[in-house]
């Protein structure tokens, strides 16, 4: 299948001076896969470890971290000749050696022939505090669940992937409900690779949930794993409220609906772990839609997304039938999946500043974006195709902002300032 990393891993095997690379997000987005695919094809020979097996050589940075030690030893593991022009090494779920983060400044500073990828699940200071981080000796990737566009492209439809890829407005309304169909299927299946892997081979939806069903569990496993012990409950709390707090209309985290009386003292460092181990997203209001817009978050008013569209439709029990009929899966649940959905779709562009406005009580925009530009633009998501949009009009009446995006299930169309987006090209048009 094909991501579209790729082509970041590219640009740094192809950097004269470059640093060991980290490869960041949650577990089952497809590290492995993608990084032995770039492995087999761009270098002569890839040493590969990791270190969760039960014959890896986890202790091997405990005694120190000379290279020359750590190069033999990795040698005589794998029975492979390390020459460092040709040859990619991988330290693949790298928090279960002791001193493997660390051992990257070492490789940086004194080995920088060594062309080195680290990668693993709940990677961050945070989840390590007793390893010191190679605080600027490493570079970083990060990976998210499949985009719709690669899910289009696993599922074999070439010509659909084409009018995404190439921002091809004018044909999309010709292929509208074939896009429609495909972006049901995201709605359930999401972008988890082995979820998107066997509904492409089999289309076979039970098949679909109990792999969803089973990476949660494997989530809820780590919280057991490698949370801290105080927090664990609360951690579950937060993670189990996730689908109540999106359903609400008012998408605000309430930390009543963890729990009544909850505060918020009481569970920031539990909706702070969710979000360091990349299962939960968190995005702030604004005061003014202005530059910088960090620069006028307000911290105490937030909205947490999830990692993955797919796993919160298997969370909210969102049964298959619901996606088959029409466009009842667009707003079922009060449209969460499909904000859920923008919202996954912005997160990868990384250049993009995502935040949210409320406008007052009763009028809010759903997103607001600084891109690259230092454009703002205000993004508001229709879950069906009523196009009434008040908040968005409202905002555009005030603010007059050069660029105004209404994301629904209609055809695209432009008018003056505001573009009608349809859901399915959304991540296109800002990617």
């Amino acid at each position: 299948m094909y991501r579209n990393k790729i082509n970041a891993l590219k640009e740094w095997k192809l950097k004269k001076s470059k640093k060991p690379l980290v490869f960041l997000g949650a577990r089952q987005v497809g590290h492995t896969w993608l990084i032995k695919e770039f492995g087999k094809n761009e270098f002569r020979q890839m040493l590969y470890v990791n270190f969760d097996d039960k014959d890896a050589p986890r202790n091997m940075f405990l005694q120190n971290f000379d290279i020359k030690r750590l190069i033999t030893e990795l040698q005589l593991y794998s029975g492979l000749k390390i020459t460092p022009e040709d040859t990619l090494i991988v330290f693949d779920e790298i928090q279960s050696a002791p001193q493997g983060i660390t051992s990257l400044k070492y490789f940086n500073e004194n080995a920088p022939e060594y062309q080195i990828i680290a990668a693993g699940s709940l990677l961050g200071i945070n989840i390590h505090p007793n390893e010191s981080f190679p605080v600027g000796k490493v570079e970083f990737l990060q990976l998210y669940p499949m985009s719709f566009y690669e899910f289009v492209l696993a599922m074999d439809e070439i010509g659909l992937a084409q009018i995404l890829e190439e921002k091809l407005w004018d044909y999309s309304p010709t292929f509208a409900g074939k896009m429609k169909e495909f972006l049901r299927y995201y709605f359930f299946v999401g972008g988890m690779p082995e979820a998107v892997l066997r509904f492409s081979q089999n289309r076979d939806w039970n098949e679909v949930r109990k792999i969803q069903l089973d990476i949660l569990k494997s989530y809820e496993s780590d919280f057991s794993k490698h949370a801290p012990r105080d927090i664990l409950p609360r951690i579950n709390l937060v993670w189990k409220s996730i689908p109540a707090q999106l359903a609400k209309e008012n998408r605000k985290f309430f930390y009543g609906v963890i729990k009544e009386g909850a505060r918020a003292r009481e569970y920031e460092m539990a909706i702070q772990w969710l979000i360091d181990s990349g299962l939960l997203h968190k995005i702030y209001s604004v005061s003014k839609p202005a530059l910088p817009l960090a620069a006028y978050q307000d911290l105490s008013a937030f909205k947490i997304f999830h990692n993955d569209t797919g796993l919160l439709a298997a969370m909210s029990n969102l049964n298959a039938k619901t996606l088959l009929n029409g466009d009842t899966v667009f707003t079922e649940f009060k449209g969460a999946l499909a904000e859920q959905f923008v919202f996954q779709q912005l997160l990868l562009n990384e250049k993009l500043s995502v935040h949210y406005f409320q406008i007052n009580n009763r009028l809010e925009i759903d997103f607001v974006i600084q891109n690259e530009d230092d454009e703002i633009i205000p993004v508001e998501v229709k879950s069906g195709e009523n196009l009434s949009a008040k908040s968005l009009k409202h905002y555009a009446e005030t603010y007059q902002p050069a660029t105004a995006i209404r994301t629904s299930l209609a055809n695209y169309q432009k008018e003056n300032r505001l573009t009608n987006v349809p859901l399915y090209l959304i991540g296109n048009y800002f990617n």
